[in-house]
């Protein structure tokens, strides 16, 4: 893990006056960024060439090195996506399939300074967000003594498309999984340059939401990520989803193409597509399903699903946080829900009758099981078998701000992103002081898993580790404590799912 360049030793100018820009050394060049309360930022660095012309649908290459100082005070590209209306995580930057850049924040420390590495992956469904997101910024979390890293990968189609002609090109390599490979190149990055900002890049926590925590429980699971982080938080990322095969997502890039009036090998028309029709109709809401896989059960980086594979063990070695919000997808309105709630219903199977039995009424059935289904019982399951062998902490967060208390029954998802980086006065809306304190909470939690291995800290509530026997979570809420994690409905769940292998 230690791969050192000498050329890195060349960190941060600490003792240069806090006026003046500081430059850090990488691989591929010097990059000069800001301060701003203490905090230095280097934006939009590229972790690797841009994935354009021959280079779409390729595995990530190395960056061509430059002279002298780049810029690194503003944001690069957002990757190429359908932003969905209304997201507080959407930003104003220009799309492009030029996008590869990543973001961090460092407290200025001496060169040599081995800080805790925090590196953030957004959700967005694979199709959507963004690492120049402002309620990503990292300052808050880095002011707290740790670097924090966020980054862009490729999206849609973009990132996670399959074509026999594609698997020939590749050989022996990985394919499909273009956004995946984006990920695993920045930890990379991470591996060869985090010391220049003051990171120890033997201390990597990986964390996410959605499908970020979703690529957590990936990559804690993937051969082709050992070695990149020994910690992992993963917020509202299943763990019970079944992701298709290469075959069935190479017959959906075979389908597209042919849309496209392309047909055969013929990889040179496909990547001559104008960036907005390999775009097409794909939005966080529209996974346009004949013609996209979205992300693949590859055999190469990702081997199987996450419920099996942590069984497995093969996870284990890896601290772990894991959880999910109190009304996940509660907040979604009727006609959309009856679409999540008849899918939760298929996948139950045999078992489905027992599982609305358990909820006491087909009212609370319809309302909790679109979140229980994909959410809350998956991170309860994951707890359990990461729990086995490796220190392992659950919660379920339930903190809704003041001002939104009147219409919501509980936080929806990704309403958690701004707490875990104590950015809520990012969102816009009205914060209130006990509202700060609760985002002041999670970030420590966060921060001092990131540094010590454990979340607890002198001035938090206390937060037993997780133990598959007696089930005790942190309940992150308007009064924060252990609580019970399971219930009738998630043990009927879990019965089910189990049953129909699940």
């Amino acid at each position: 893990m230690r791969r050192l360049v000498p050329l890195l030793a060349i960190a941060l100018t600490a003792a240069a006056p806090a006026d003046q820009a500081p430059v850090a050394a990488t691989a591929s060049g010097a990059v000069r960024g800001t301060v701003a309360d203490g905090v230095a930022s280097f934006k939009g660095i590229p972790y690797a060439a841009p994935p354009v012309g021959p280079l779409r649908w390729h595995a990530p290459v190395p960056v061509q090195p430059w002279t002298g100082a780049r810029d690194a005070s503003s944001y690069g590209n957002d990757c190429v996506q359908g932003r969905f209306p209304g997201d507080i995580a959407n930003t104003s930057q220009p799309m492009s399939e030029d996008c590869l850049f990543l973001n961090v924040w460092t407290p200025r420390p001496a060169p040599g300074a081995k800080l805790a590495v925090m590196v953030y992956i957004h959700g967005g469904g694979y199709a959507s967000g963004s690492g120049s997101s402002a309620i990503l910024d990292g300052t808050r979390l880095a002011a707290r003594g740790v670097v924090v890293v966020t980054l862009n990968y490729r999206l849609g189609r973009f990132g996670f498309f399959a074509h026999p002609a594609l698997t020939r090109e590749a050989g022996s390599g990985p394919t499909g999984n273009w956004g995946l490979m984006d990920q695993l190149a920045a930890l990379k990055w991470v591996q060869r340059n985090i010391a220049a900002f003051g990171g120890d890049p033997a201390n990597v926590t990986i964390f996410g939401e959605s499908a970020g925590g979703a690529s957590v429980n990936r990559l804690m699971t993937s051969p082709a990520a050992k070695g990149l982080f020994i910690r992992g938080i993963a917020a509202s990322g299943g763990g019970r989803d079944h992701w298709p095969s290469l075959a069935e997502a190479e017959a959906k890039g075979v389908a597209f193409a042919s849309s496209e009036g392309i047909a055969g090998d013929d990889i040179a028309a496909l990547r001559a597509l104008p960036a907005d029709r390999v775009k097409g109709v794909i939005t966080l809401l529209n996974g346009d399903e004949t013609k996209f896989s979205g992300p693949i059960t590859d055999g190469k980086i990702v081997t199987g699903d996450p419920h099996t594979l942590f069984a497995a063990g093969q996870a284990r070695g890896i601290r772990y946080i894991v959880g999910s919000n109190s009304d996940e997808l509660g907040f979604i309105p009727a006609p959309l829900l009856a679409t999540f709630v008849a899918k939760a219903t298929a996948a139950l199977g045999s078992g489905a009758e027992a599982v609305r039995a358990a909820y006491g009424s087909p009212a609370v059935y319809t309302h909790a099981i679109a979140s229980d289904f994909p959410f809350t019982e998956p991170a309860l399951a994951l707890a359990s078998r990461q729990s086995a062998g490796t220190p392992t902490w659950l919660y379920r967060f339930g903190y809704v701000v003041e001002e939104k208390r009147a219409a919501l029954a509980g936080a929806p998802h990704a309403s958690d992103v701004p707490f875990q980086f104590d950015n809520l006065a990012a969102t816009g809306g009205k914060v209130t002081a006990a509202d700060m304190a609760a985002a002041k909470l999670v970030a420590d939690y966060w921060v001092n898993f990131a540094r010590t291995g454990d979340p607890n800290g002198a001035g938090l509530p206390r937060w037993p580790r997780f133990d598959a026997k007696d089930q005790t979570m942190l309940a992150i809420g308007t009064t924060t404590a252990p609580a019970p994690a399971g219930s009738a409905p998630l043990r009927a769940i879990a019965v089910a799912l189990d049953a129909a292998g699940k």
